[in-house]
């Protein structure tokens, strides 16, 4: 098998460790490029973790991944999802009803599953009632609420044969994988830790190049960022593994990514703060001031999901900066307004997690 590939989504199989490899499964009109499925050799056949995208692309990618390890997807005897979002969870449920594996998936996810069943956008309705209220009224005619399913059949979302609980184990045959929740980029996102192997199967919740967006799901949670910046400190409380993510090549510290990723969070929460400070009220208003992706780019250069995104992902920045007293949020006219709190001071040095 392959080493690690100076771009982690080009095709291929790669060896994580003994007995586990990555198949990066393209995403079509996306901007992740792939996730990565991960296979475990267990006993006589193999164990999926986020195994892609419903749709011939990924069955085709993961069918050659599987068969030059030597195995079919009648081998298949299990499918672990770290959390609901399609490029995670469809193509297991695809998977178990032409080949009857079982699927699990995380408990925290079944407001959000249920959701969705009953939805004809993926579900992305609290995200176009909310825009109103943030100033974004006029980004919800422009968003395609059919392009947030990506084209796929309602049917596909099935429940799971196993909801799994914080502190499950998966026991297989080859290894034992411990469940956490972690929630904050879905109410329900789970990780798999092999404590043996010294790996991280961490989804969507570290990522080791992009930060993960918050709260997009259909059933939202009340303060996201903060269950996020919970779930960063607890697996930052966790012995330091290997980090196999679902976006990205494989590195070797969980911990080094946790850090930056909470000093990257306390960043931005000054910088929400500062727009305000400034004179912004509205979550658009202080969004349109703030620099998007990596590239620093400019709200307004972004297509009209990603403004979407990131237009919510503020409004939970300044939901906790809320929580935590930094700011007061006030209802205008229908819009949702912040101002600086008297005698706050600035945002940092207080615990990102509701009590």
């Amino acid at each position: 098998m392959l080493a690690d590939a100076p771009e982690w989504h080009a095709a291929g199989v790669y060896e994580v460790a003994a007995g586990v490899h990555r198949i990066p499964l393209s995403l079509p009109d996306d901007g992740l490029r792939a996730v990565n499925a991960y296979v475990i050799e267990d006993g006589p056949g193999v164990v999926l973790i986020d195994p892609g995208q419903f749709g011939p692309l990924a069955r085709s990618e993961l069918g050659a991944g599987l068969a030059a390890l030597g195995y079919t997807f009648a081998d298949v005897r299990r499918c672990l999802a770290t959390h609901v979002h399609r490029d995670h969870y469809s193509n297991a449920i695809a998977l178990r009803r032409e080949h009857g594996c079982p699927v699990s998936l995380g408990a925290g996810e079944r407001a959000s599953l249920a959701a969705v069943r009953m939805s004809q956008n993926y579900g992305i309705d609290p995200q176009l009632n909310a825009l109103p209220s943030c100033g974004a009224a006029s980004l919800v005619d422009e968003l395609d609420p059919d392009t947030a399913g990506h084209g796929l059949p309602n049917d596909v979302w099935e429940e799971p044969d196993e909801w799994l609980a914080d502190g499950d184990t998966v026991e297989l045959d080859s290894r034992t994988l411990r469940v956490a929740h972690t929630p904050g980029h879905t109410t329900g996102h789970v990780t798999f830790r092999d404590v043996a192997a010294g790996l991280l199967f961490s989804g969507d919740h570290v990522l080791p190049q992009i930060t993960p967006s918050i709260g997009f799901e259909p059933a939202v949670a009340e303060l996201p960022l903060a269950d996020f910046l919970g779930s960063l400190a607890r697996s930052r409380e966790e012995p330091d593994a290997v980090l196999a993510a679902a976006h990205g090549p494989v590195t070797g510290s969980v911990h080094q990514r946790v850090d930056e990723l909470l000093t990257h969070h306390e960043r931005r929460l000054e910088l929400t703060w500062q727009r305000v400070r400034d004179g912004a009220r509205t979550v658009y208003e202080v969004a349109k001031g703030l620099r998007w992706t990596r590239r620093e780019r400019a709200l307004d250069t972004l297509d009209p999901f990603n403004r979407m995104l990131a237009v919510m992902e503020t409004k939970a920045h300044l939901d906790v900066l809320a929580h935590r007293g930094s700011l007061d949020r006030t209802v205008d006219v229908g819009l949702w307004c912040y101002s600086v709190r008297a005698r706050s001071g600035t945002p940092g040095g207080v615990s990102p997690h509701p009590q």
